[in-house]
């Protein structure tokens, strides 16, 4: 369990404030710059009657600097929202930034670049490279831009990750929870503004997926840099400083110094709403 006190997460309302669109924040300096915004962001899937609405006019802002988990209950729009966010899908209507760059405006070449350059992705599923060794599966992205790698830093994520012994070994030499803290490394490596981690622990043990958490904490405490994972359990999100919740494609709660506890009483209080009245 993270070390929390066991008073309840306090809640509040998303700020609904709009930015300046022409703002410029550099992220790595601002620490009270918002990493990623949405405003208005819809999402329909389907046309006419078969149209299915999985995000409605959402606004909510992710600070740098900071760790924050969505949640919600199965198709409330969490992985629809992130994958908006990172400019893996398109948004129907709305706007979503990354610092102060609208991806909605970009076309296919620009989106693939910032993806490449600005944002880092881990996955339930690990998608290391069998072949190669953990050092190259962390490199890799760096190699594909033509960029070599900042010894320091890559020297930094492999200590704090405790991955300095595994360097050598391919992804079938390692554990579970060892590859996933490699694919954690690939994602820190060309040091992004933003890191989406969707359902990272979901393929893991309890005891891999406290420690993968626990790195992900350390990443951004200790490495200055920003995570927003999407997950369905309250002791993984009491590990963010922050949960948004959604519920029908809406923002439905929001709570700051999560606890497993604080966490699932906001997710009940979900269900209370949905509950049909008799």
């Amino acid at each position: 369990m993270p070390g929390r006190d066991d008073r309840p997460g306090r809640r509040c309302l998303p700020s609904r404030q709009r930015p300046d669109e022409g703002e410029h924040v550099d992220l790595h300096t601002d620490p009270t710059a918002h990493a990623v915004r949405a405003r208005g962001l819809t999402k329909v899937y389907g046309t006419g009657e078969a149209a299915v609405r999985a995000l409605s006019d959402v606004d909510v802002d992710f600070a740098a600097g900071a760790f924050t988990a969505i949640m919600g209950p199965s198709g409330s729009g969490k992985s629809t929202l992130m994958h908006l966010l990172a400019g893996l899908d398109s948004a129907t209507s709305g706007h979503a930034y990354l610092g102060g760059t609208e991806l909605t405006g970009l076309d296919d070449t620009a989106l693939t670049r910032l993806r490449r350059d600005r944002i880092g992705f881990v996955f339930q599923a690990f998608n290391l490279l069998p072949m190669f060794t953990a050092a190259q599966n962390i490199t890799l992205p760096l190699e594909l831009a033509g960029a070599a790698p900042d010894p320091a830093w890559l020297d930094t994520l492999v200590t704090t990750l405790g991955l300095a012994e595994r360097l050598t070994h391919r992804p079938g030499q390692l554990s579970g929870g060892q590859q996933q803290r490699v694919a954690i490394a690939r994602a820190l490596i060309a040091k992004p503004d933003v890191v989406f981690a969707d359902e990272p622990t979901g393929n893991l043990d309890s005891r891999a997926g406290a420690q993968v958490l626990s790195f992900l904490r350390r990443s951004v405490r200790e490495l200055g840099r920003t995570v927003i994972m999407v997950t369905h359990d309250p002791s993984a999100a009491a590990y963010a400083d922050r949960v948004v919740l959604l519920a029908d494609g809406r923002i439905a709660g929001d709570i700051s110094e999560p606890t497993p506890e604080s966490v699932l009483a906001g997710l009940d209080a979900l269900r209370t709403l949905e509950e049909p009245v008799h």
